[in-house]
C-alpha cells in the first residue's frame, strides 16, 4: 500500500488518457481528481485545492493555455504546481504554456513512468522550499519556526526561566509601546507590525 504523497487534478476531454494518467498515479499513492475541460479543471481546483494540475492544452469549452490564466489569478492557486500535457510540440505553444504560468510542459504520448518521475521531481521541489521556510539560518545558528527551537550547531539552547522572559518583554513593551509584541498562547511572543 503506497503512502498519499498529495492531491493531482488531470484535466484532459480524453477519457483514455484521464484514466491512464490516474490509473499511474493512484497506483504511486497520489489522490487523483479529474477534469475534462478548462471550465470543470477551474470548478475541481476551487473545491479540492490540489498541489499539482495536470492540464490538457486543446479542450473544448476553454483550452489549457485561458484554464491556466484564470487558475492563477486566484490567490489559492499561486503555490500549485501547472504542467501541461499536449499533443503540440511548437515551441510557441510551450512558450505560451511557459507565459501564462505554467511549471512543466510535457508533450504527448505520455510515458508514465516519466511522467511519475517529472511529478515528483516538482513536488519534492516543492517540499524543500517549505522546510527551507520552516528554518531560519543566522551564522552558526538554525531558528526552527515550526517546533520554536533554536540550536547552535547541533546544541539545542536552553532557554532561560519563563518569569525572566516575561519581565524582559515587559520592558520592551513599555519602551516601544503597544502593538508591536504580541502574545501566542503557549508558546511566547512575536513582534506584530502595527500595519496589520
Amino acid at each position: 500500500m503506497s503512502v498519499f504523497k498529495g492531491k493531482i487534478l488531470v484535466v484532459d476531454d480524453e477519457p483514455d488518457i484521464r484514466e491512464l494518467i490516474e490509473y499511474n498515479l493512484k497506483k504511486e499513492g497520489y489522490q487523483v481528481v479529474t477534469a475534462e475541460n478548462g471550465k470543470e479543471a477551474i470548478e475541481q481546483a476551487k473545491i479540492h485545492s490540489p498541489q499539482l494540475i495536470l492540464l490538457d492544452i486543446m479542450m473544448p469549452e476553454m483550452d489549457g493555455i485561458e484554464a491556466c490564466r484564470n487558475i492563477r489569478s486566484l490567490p489559492d492557486f499561486k503555490n500549485t504546481f501547472i504542467v501541461f500535457l499536449t499533443a503540440r510540440s511548437e515551441e510557441y505553444s510551450e512558450v505560451s504554456g511557459f507565459n501564462v504560468g505554467a511549471d512543466d510542459y510535457i508533450t504527448k504520448p505520455i510515458k508514465p513512468r516519466i511522467l511519475m518521475s517529472r511529478i515528483s521531481a516538482l513536488l519534492r521541489r516543492n517540499k524543500i522550499e517549505e522546510e527551507r521556510e520552516d528554518k531560519l539560518e543566522i551564522s552558526d545558528l538554525i531558528i526552527d519556526r515550526e517546533a520554536f527551537l533554536v540550536f547552535r550547531g547541533q546544541e539545542r539552547i536552553v532557554i532561560v526561566t519563563n518569569r525572566t522572559i516575561d519581565v524582559h518583554v515587559r520592558k520592551i513593551r513599555e519602551k516601544l509601546g503597544n502593538g508591536y509584541v504580541g502574545t501566542v498562547k503557549g508558546v511566547g511572543y512575536k513582534f506584530e507590525s502595527q500595519e496589520s
